[in-house]
């Protein structure tokens, strides 16, 4: 109380004495030290705070070396579940039963350690536990950006190929696919995804400027491309205003090459809608499926018609046993896009063809619709047919031979002379089988009339549709080909070969590729390391591994040349693949950069797994100012 009543008073003094009381005393002078004392000190205190160790940002970011540690384990950790998980959880809230796979994850991991189990989660500060979703989606950010670093360090300034792709995706957005074809430094064929981009429309036009934002942010150009790689339609493949079309305008050496899988696929599915006994086959098949596959009571029969079935062989001796044999089955649904399921259907039927006529019999006595009762009778009365029987071993064999040339032309180190050459060699197997089985048949001369048919289709579809394996592109290429001792060897088409690719070659290189190729031909020819060579990708692995590609630099520049050119768009088919396993209906509102930036990580698995933890770390604290420094 005597405090109040004597500050009070010293009020009241202030007020009815004024300022002159202070000034008389040398109070104020007392107080501050002097004017030019007081202007000392505050501007020896702006100098202390302005240095840049006692920076505001500084000051509140300061760790101890211990905090330091932990930051970085906890951040360690956190890499470590997004580069398996790259999605976070619908409610990761602490009180939720169900945070989501990241956050489930890490704390399984911090059960093992109990360094990490005291860093992480509740154990660790609240506003610095690296578990946010923009924490997640940031070190997803840095792991892409590593990986396309990585792609970009491989080619460099080098040529590649272009493969592109467009399909929609759950949420009905466009989406462009965007694949990178090159040799890396060891002579080896790659193919590397390296984005997906979001397009309002599939105009030639857009297509185009988002492949060049694409390649631009990469450090790569449109002056780099040697080739083009696109499936059939008309705004890829168009003559004047397609995406080829457009980027010949750029770069006139980007040749075009049709995907070889496409036009295969084309092949089966032109004769399947030409010819009217393969048609109607093919549904009666399907109509097989959908009858046999229509209810859980109708598939539980099947399974159990199957395992009594193997179990009495197995008993009998007329089945064997062994790893992989016996396997539980059911019927194969065909792929509206896919023949190459068709084939699987065609198996999975006559490995189960005994037990689908139980479930028929099943249908036809006792389904529960007249429509169900009819269905059953008409598809047992087509399989006593001889027609049934005469298309079902045609087209499997027919298939047969597709299905393995498919499977071929996914492989991403084939090169087109080899992919050519294997459509050849099947054109040549169907007209083997076609000769073989019209002995066979010729007493049956209707059926021997339609095996014709079907087949002489076939052949024709292949010559239309396999156009590039006869351009003259092709044929000069082939010179380079190691295949028998270097037989194919022709200097005079190579030559012409490299006056087709002229930013690579200039009139100077021509004259010295000249001389290259006479002293590479005579020194492969003796060499045994050269003989059992099987293609031109086999060709510049072994030149780069013993050191030719570094005295003929001009010849493994050709054969880069040839090597990059696209086959077919497989890598590409993979990333929409992926893409409906990330995007899916539950996941429908993911970012487009978020999908980016993890679907380049899903497919790119071998290069993520390359990814140093600490490069990560790296890309992550230079997005921003974070709480915790490394």
């Amino acid at each position: 109380m005597m405090d109040l009543m004597g500050q009070k008073g010293g009020r009241d003094a202030f007020v009815s004495q004024g300022f002159d009381t202070w000034n008389k005393k040398g109070a104020f002078q007392t107080h501050v030290g002097g004017v030019d004392s007081f202007h000392n000190k505050a501007r020896e205190k702006c100098e202390f705070l302005m240095r840049e160790k006692q920076a505001i940002n500084v000051v509140l970011r300061r760790q101890t070396k211990a905090e330091d540690n932990k930051y970085k384990a906890r951040l360690r950790v956190s890499i470590i579940v997004v580069r398996l998980l790259p999605f976070r959880g619908h409610d990761e809230s602490v009180n939720s039963e169900n945070r989501g796979l990241c956050i489930e994850v890490l704390k399984a991991i911090r059960e093992t350690s109990e360094e990490i189990f005291n860093n992480t989660l509740e154990n660790a500060p609240k506003n610095n536990q690296l578990i946010s979703s923009k924490i997640q989606k940031e070190l997803v950010q840095c792991f892409a950006q590593e990986v396309l670093l990585s792609i970009h360090e491989e080619i460099g300034q080098d040529v590649f190929a272009l493969l592109v792709d467009e399909s929609s995706d759950v949420s009905k957005k466009e989406q462009m696919a965007i694949v990178l074809r090159y040799v890396d430094s060891l002579g080896f064929v790659k193919e590397r995804f390296i984005g997906i981009v979001h397009v309002k429309d599939t105009s030639s036009l857009t297509l185009k400027n988002a492949i060049n934002e694409v390649l631009t942010s990469n450090k790569l150009s449109f002056s780099q491309i040697r080739g083009q790689g696109y499936d059939g339609a008309s705004n890829m493949r168009g003559e004047f205003n397609g995406l080829k079309a457009l980027i010949l305008q750029e770069n006139d050496t980007t040749f075009y090459v049709h995907c070889f899988a496409h036009q295969l696929q084309l092949v089966v599915v032109a004769v399947a809608k030409k010819h009217d006994g393969v048609s109607d086959f093919f549904e009666q098949i399907s109509l097989v499926v959908n009858v046999v596959c229509a209810s859980c009571k109708r598939k539980d029969l099947l399974r159990e018609q199957a395992r009594e079935r193997v179990q009495k062989g197995l008993c009998s001796g007329d089945l064997e046993t062994g790893r992989g044999l016996n396997q539980e089955t059911t019927l194969v649904r065909a792929g509206e896009t896919r023949w190459g399921s068709h084939f699987n259907t065609l198996i999975s039927l006559m490995k189960l063809f005994a037990d689908v006529l139980v479930v028929l019999d099943f249908v036809k006595e006792e389904g529960g619709s007249l429509a169900n009762h009819q269905q059953a009778s008409g598809i047992l009365a087509y399989f006593k047919s001889y027609e049934f029987v005469f298309y079902l071993h045609t087209m499997y064999d027919i298939l047969h031979l597709t299905v393995t040339l498919s499977k071929q032309l996914q492989r991403k180190d084939l090169d087109i002379l080899e992919a050519a050459s294997m459509v050849r060699g099947t054109m040549e197997a169907l007209r083997s089988f076609r000769n073989i089985r019209t002995t066979k048949t010729n007493r049956f001369h209707f059926e021997v009339e339609i095996f014709n048919t079907v087949v002489d289709m076939q052949l024709t579809e292949y010559r239309d549709r396999f156009s590039e394996t006869s351009t003259q592109l092709l044929e000069y290429m082939d010179a380079l080909s190691p295949c028998d001792s270097f037989a194919q060897f022709d200097k005079s088409k190579l030559l012409k070969l490299g006056k087709l690719y002229k930013y690579d070659f200039d009139d100077s290189d021509m004259i010295d590729l000249e001389g290259q190729l006479d002293i590479f031909y005579h020194s492969c020819i003796k060499d045994e390391r050269f003989t059992s060579l099987k293609g031109i990708s086999d060709l510049s692995r072994l030149m780069v591994s013993i050191g030719k590609h570094r005295s003929y630099p001009l010849v493994y520049k050709l054969l880069k040349l040839a090597v990059i050119l696209p086959v077919a768009t497989a890598s590409v088919e993979i990333c929409f693949s992926k893409l409906k396993l990330l995007k899916t209906d539950l996941r429908n509102k993911i970012g487009d950069e978020f999908l980016n930036d993890a679907l380049l990580c899903n497919v790119e698995t071998e290069a993520l797994t390359k990814v140093e933890d600490e490069k990560v770390m790296e890309q992550f604290q230079k997005m921003y100012a974070r709480r915790g420094q490394i």
